[in-house]
């Protein structure tokens, strides 16, 4: 494969998974163009880091700030993903953690290019069989953190630190506008939310995911999960505490960091 112009930031970014060593994004500032070079960095440094080999990648995360808005997603390492209750606080991080609360959704039925090009917003939830509470870790490979540029964030696996799945739950439609969330953080106050997911539910981004995640050929498995970002935005959260999220009628998850 012939080198290309976004090469040194898969490098910067393999480097920096693997000796904990953040790079600064403004010292590879023009190198991305559009999302299109991100995702190809995307793909490098998965690649590189031997993360799915010829397999589709199994766990994703996707989402936008609003329906008008371009949706983006990202690839998840298996290594980063844990279902049940989880303790990672030994886990290396380069940046202070924040988390994220929010509802993923399981493949019932194989996809492929074909069958996600004809989908509509009201055909995708056939395709889902159950739904989990999560939580996201979130973590950045850059000196900037959530401050480096949004290509930059994109190209970073969406600032992907870990994903821990709650129990799963069968998938029916409900009134999401209704839909409550709860985050505690150790001793923290309780964060409560209703019907504040940015795409009004999260399964109006399947369509967008799932043309994008067959792109090249790609068939998913049924099982394949995708977590539909944060119902209370990025919440702060310390070495040492436990998490834990709650979608009352769903269910919930927990982490300790």
């Amino acid at each position: 494969m012939p080198p290309s112009t976004f090469d040194p930031v898969v490098h910067a970014l393999v480097q920096a998974r693997r000796d904990g060593t953040a790079p600064a994004a403004a010292s590879l500032a023009a190198l991305l163009q559009d999302a299109d070079d991100a995702y190809a960095v995307q793909e490098g440094v998965a690649r590189q880091l031997g993360w799915f080999g010829t397999a589709p990648p199994l766990c994703w995360k996707s989402g936008g700030p609003s329906r008008d808005a371009g949706l983006s997603h990202a690839p998840l390492p298996p290594a980063g993903v844990c279902q049940g209750a989880a303790d990672i606080g030994r886990w290396p991080w380069l940046q202070p953690r924040g988390i994220e609360a929010e509802i993923a959704l399981r493949l019932a039925h194989e996809v492929d290019a074909t069958l996600a090009a004809r989908l509509g917003p009201g055909d995708a939830p056939a395709l889902v069989d159950a739904m989990a509470v999560s939580i996201e870790i979130v973590d950045s490979r850059w000196q900037e953190a959530l401050d480096a540029p949004a290509l930059y964030q994109l190209a970073d696996q969406l600032c992907h630190g870990a994903l821990v799945l709650g129990d799963w739950a069968a998938f029916a439609a409900r009134d999401w506008g209704l839909q409550e969330c709860r985050v505690q953080i150790g001793a923290r106050p309780l964060v409560s939310r209703r019907g504040t997911h940015s795409l009004g539910d999260p399964a109006f981004l399947l369509p967008a995911w799932l043309r994008h995640a067959t792109r090249g050929g790609l068939r998913l498995p049924a099982g394949t999960v995708v977590t539909t970002g944060s119902w209370a935005g990025l919440l702060p959260a310390a070495p040492g505490e436990k998490v834990t999220a709650e979608f009352p009628g769903i269910g919930h998850a927990s982490v300790q960091l």
